[in-house]
């Protein structure tokens, strides 16, 4: 079921806290990645008999480094793909649903001060959370812009706020590491409940060699508790972050690498199966043009039903990704 009420909310991270575990959020801009993510944590909740598993499910809208909403219809349209995201979450967790026993927390993710806003003065009772994202503002002003909408909405939902920006690095662009006083001085005036940092991790995943800086985040704890939110975990290495409850990290974002690692596994099963996904003139055309050899050709006689269906596509991409957010609850949530 989705979890919604602001108290609720509050709930299911303060037991996860007990418990000693931080909440994965796991952004989806497709019913195949949402699907999956439920999935994954459906089968870790009956593999350890977890009882009222959360899992967040989230995705951005006018954010300019990716409008995850614009990109769940062919339409291109924001508020229709908002709308498609979360009614597919409704339907596969309402009673007698698939998902009914999860405890799904839809969080808006990177939510603009000001290309949201006819969002952010929207009723929000539905949702779980929102990231409030005024960061990329001077820091005085992002904390007077949060502070307002903490007084205006903070009745309402569960508030992640962002302290620095966390930018789209570049050879020439990287991001400076949040202060221990910024930190403080953020969630003492803005009121969020969890702040985003900068921790040495970026968005989109460059190839650069980061290092997260877990030594930070622990300094940030010792100040404010544990209420800091990662993002860009997709950049660093796993084995970095392996242990982020203990660095006070109560919430971490995942999106690239759920793209990113299950496109490989999409292409090489169309390419093993050429000409059943293509059919044998196409995969000769590309022979001719020098993009496949003539090994393709042993991949059957004919364009079959098995292999040139979106659900065969579609199919490849879910159980990867499945994969991979079982790998991440085995890493965070110790049973």
């Amino acid at each position: 079921m989705i979890i919604s009420e602001l108290s609720q909310v509050k709930a299911v991270y303060a037991a996860a806290a007990e418990r000693g575990w931080l909440i994965p959020c796991f952004c989806s801009e497709n019913l195949v990645t949402t699907e999956a993510i439920m999935e994954a944590a459906a089968e870790f909740a009956r593999k350890h008999g977890v009882r009222q598993m959360p899992v967040s499910i989230a995705i951005t809208c006018a954010y300019d480094h990716r409008s995850q909403a614009s990109y769940y219809t062919q339409t291109r349209s924001v508020d229709a793909g908002l709308e498609l995201f979360y009614a597919d979450i409704a339907a596969l967790t309402e009673k007698g649903a698939p998902y009914e026993d999860l405890q799904v927390l839809v969080h808006l993710d990177h939510i603009q001060h000001d290309l949201d806003k006819a969002l952010t003065e929207s009723d929000l009772s539905r949702y779980s959370s929102i990231m409030y994202d005024a960061s990329t503002l001077p820091f005085d002003e992002n904390i007077e812009k949060t502070a307002a909408f903490v007084r205006a909405k903070g009745d309402e939902i569960f508030i992640e706020g962002a302290c620095d920006e966390i930018v789209e690095a570049t050879e020439s662009v990287t991001n400076d590491v949040t202060t221990v006083e910024n930190a403080v001085r953020y969630m003492q005036e803005t009121g969020v409940d969890m702040m985003v940092a900068n921790l040495g991790t970026e968005h989109r995943a460059s190839g650069k060699d980061l290092f997260y800086r877990g030594d930070r985040a622990r300094e940030i704890k010792a100040a404010i508790g544990c209420k800091t939110v990662l993002h860009g975990a997709s950049s660093v290495s796993n084995d970095q972050i392996s242990d982020l409850f203990s660095d006070g990290i109560c919430k971490v974002n995942v999106w690239t690498a759920l793209e990113r690692d299950s496109s490989p596994d999409v292409f090489e099963a169309l390419v093993t199966n050429a000409v059943r996904a293509a059919g044998p003139d196409k995969v000769r055309e590309l022979i001719d043009k020098g993009w496949l050899t003539e090994k393709c050709l042993d991949t059957g006689d004919r364009i079959n039903i098995s292999c040139f269906t979106m659900a065969f596509r579609s199919g490849i991409m879910a159980r990867r990704i499945q994969e991979m957010v079982t790998a991440y609850y085995d890493m965070w949530l110790k049973v």
